[in-house]
């Protein structure tokens, strides 16, 4: 069992990092079994949240309004995170999210993970949910704040201790377990945005003319992926064109 990584987890505007962004990050630096140093930090993603994401996460706009820019907080959490071994439930969904905002931020990002929900899989098949909820009622862990960054990354360590000292005779017979319990490489190759399109920029241009927005200039800079992001947040906030 590994006494040493850092437990993290992160809050989102939504589930493809190429899309959407970290809103939260919560982490817990442990040694030798003890926390020795915690990280937690709201990002501002400068667009608001969708009704979905507040209502799952409880964060607000109010909230993350004097909240700082994940390009602003990057250096702190690359200087935390160090070269641990990163420890999530379901931590794919993290660490794609964390690679693709560092290298937006010009760093980059690789790191071993251990997940606790590959491991619950091996162990748990008898459960019909390993979701991080349903395992926590399971081991009886208490979570007072599910779906925020530090309270999910601190229950996540607790039920890879819990499940390790669980499944100590269980690691001996599930096949592959004692591998899932020890830290692995990631891969995941970000997506190249490309520039944005004639199409976007017309109807783009179109659109914020026709609510009187300003700044109709920064669109030739856009790239695809903003681009589409900008007009999903004009039209939710205020419309299409009549």
């Amino acid at each position: 069992m590994v006494q040493s990584f850092v437990a993290i987890d992160v809050e989102t505007t939504g589930l493809s990092p190429d899309k959407y962004h970290i809103i939260e990050v919560g982490a817990l630096k442990v040694r030798d079994g003890e926390v020795v140093e915690t990280f937690s930090s709201l990002i501002n993603p400068g667009y608001e949240l969708s009704s979905t994401i507040v209502n799952l996460t409880g964060i607000t706009d109010s909230m993350l309004s004097g909240a700082k820019s994940f390009k602003e907080v990057a250096e702190e959490l690359r200087t935390f995170l160090g070269e641990e071994t990163l420890l999530g439930h379901n931590v794919s969904f993290d660490y794609r999210f964390l690679k693709t905002e560092f290298m937006r931020a010009g760093y980059k990002f690789d790191h071993p993970v251990i997940d606790t929900l590959a491991i619950a899989r091996q162990m748990h098949s008898d459960l019909k949910s390993r979701s991080l909820e349903n395992l926590c009622r399971h081991y009886g862990l208490y979570n007072p704040n599910a779906h925020r960054a530090f309270d999910d990354a601190k229950v996540t360590m607790e039920l890879y201790f819990a499940m390790m000292k669980n499944g100590e005779r269980g690691i001996k017979e599930v096949a592959g377990l004692d591998q899932l319990a020890n830290p692995g490489s990631y891969s995941y190759k970000i997506k190249k945005d490309s520039p944005i399109t004639p199409r976007q920029k017309n109807y783009l241009i179109d659109l914020m003319k026709y609510h009187k927005i300003d700044n109709v200039q920064q669109v030739e800079k856009l790239t695809k992926r903003e681009a589409s992001r900008m007009i999903d947040q004009i039209i939710f906030e205020k419309g299409r064109i009549q």
